[in-house]
């Protein structure tokens, strides 16, 4: 039962690890990297769709991404979306092709990424604190149904402090990463 309350409160953490690298992947650095417009939704025969599924997004150099739809007839389309999107980019159309210029960020610019960043961060460290409070709440219930030994519960509370520690120092290295890159130029 301890080890089963234990290996679902990894995998929860591991999911929440993996749901903070989603969010530093939206943040933007200087460099062109195809998944910048992966939550980029284009209208699709009536129906919005990831612009990563009707066509090619390819990086041209370090700050150009270039669009190659899989039908001629989207162009205009992905075109307008890309205006659209948050994400203050500014495509042009040469033929079947759109590139995409990706502006070089001010220091202004970079200092507010971190604070996004950091927010980020912070969101995760409480999201696995969450998880190990359901964890702990899991085993003091389990103690007061006579489940598993007092000691059994504080080994097992102990265990997860120090899953929970690991965590966190994973999160606070993710931060330090996309940090030195968003400061980089």
């Amino acid at each position: 039962m301890i080890n089963d309350i234990h290996k679902d409160a990894q995998t929860r953490m591991a999911k929440s690890i993996e749901s903070l690298k989603h969010e530093f992947s939206k943040v933007r650095t200087g460099r062109a990297h195809p998944s910048l417009l992966d939550h980029v939704m284009v209208p699709y025969y009536g129906t919005d769709t990831a612009l990563s599924q009707i066509a090619n997004v390819a990086v041209e150099d370090a700050r150009m991404l270039t669009v190659t739809p899989w039908e001629q007839n989207m162009v205009q389309a992905i075109e307008k979306a890309i205006l659209r999107s948050d994400l203050g980019l500014n495509p042009s159309t040469n033929g079947m092709t759109i590139r995409i210029p990706l502006p070089s960020l001010t220091e202004e610019r970079r200092r507010d990424l971190v604070k996004v960043v950091k927010h980020e961060a912070e969101n995760g460290r409480v999201a696995v604190r969450n998880i190990r409070r359901d964890a702990n709440s899991t085993i003091k219930d389990a103690l007061k149904d006579k489940k598993i030994s007092e000691d059994d519960a504080r080994n097992a509370e102990e265990k997860i402090q120090k899953l929970t520690d690991q965590f966190i120092k994973e999160i606070e290295h993710q931060f330090e990463l996309k940090e030195a890159d968003l400061l980089s130029i």
